[in-house]
């Protein structure tokens, strides 16, 4: 798999500065929810085909990272949803999309 999880807000604050070198996507994931589970089985499809190597991919997952999940949306002043892709360039939010949004096919459009 091409993408981490991450779980602390250094991690955030980490990613949200490499955004302005390169373009970083994340996956807010809740673990209870099928729509999320949906969006995750599409994300990895994405993933599986070579995705776009200018980008890092990062999986939050929204309940067991709480706070890394509020910091996101505070930071880029995007209401958070579940599940939520995020591409961030530049440390700002380029592009969202959340629930049944969230498929191969619009992902791939958006990125590549």
């Amino acid at each position: 798999m091409n993408w981490k999880e991450i779980t602390t807000l250094e991690e955030w604050n980490d990613i949200l500065e490499a955004s302005a070198a390169r373009g970083q996507v994340i996956l807010k994931h809740s673990t209870t929810c099928p729509v999320s589970s949906n969006a995750l089985h599409e994300f990895e499809q994405y993933l599986q085909d070579v995705p776009n190597k200018e980008v890092d991919y990062t999986l939050v997952k929204v309940i067991e990272s709480r706070p890394v999940s509020n910091k996101i949306a505070e930071d880029l002043s995007v209401k958070h949803e579940s599940p939520q892709i995020i591409y961030v360039k530049d440390k700002a939010k380029y592009w969202t999309t959340s629930h049944w949004s969230v498929t191969k096919a619009h992902i791939t459009a958006v990125i590549d």
